[in-house]
């Protein structure tokens, strides 16, 4: 895992360290081929420099979000926003967490993106990449 992301974890409570751990090594393990880092204070892995999936704290718990989520048609990611094409799902405990449902979507993450890489590029639009 990255250091960075150790060091993110390990700075959080025991209890969100857990959450955030259990993340961050399934995200590892499913996304193989991801570089990682923290990216505007938050865990965030890239696929050819394309943001995929990211964890962050929020007061409805950790926020697991994944940029080009709304696409997967799950009906457990709730979908964020008009503009963009992100859907997160909160967890409060690592017992929250559907351990096939996040494979799921891990897989799906690759297979459907959008190009957040060059959305300033593009003046704020999104295009398909798969």
């Amino acid at each position: 895992m990255n250091q960075e992301i150790i060091t993110y974890n390990d700075n959080q409570t025991p209890d969100d360290k857990a959450i955030c751990n259990f993340l961050a090594h399934t995200i590892d393990n499913e996304l193989s081929l991801a570089e990682s880092k923290i990216w505007h204070a938050h865990p965030v892995w890239f696929l050819d420099g394309n943001p995929i999936v990211c964890y962050s704290k929020q007061k409805a718990g950790w926020r697991l979000m994944f940029w080009s989520g709304a696409d997967f048609e799950e009906e457990n990611l709730s979908v964020r926003g008009e503009k963009f094409k992100d859907a997160s799902i909160f967890y409060n405990k690592v017992s929250d967490i559907d351990v096939d449902s996040l494979k799921r979507w891990l897989k799906k993450s690759t297979a459907i993106q959008w190009d957040y890489k060059n959305i300033v590029k593009r003046k704020g639009q999104l295009e398909r990449l798969k």
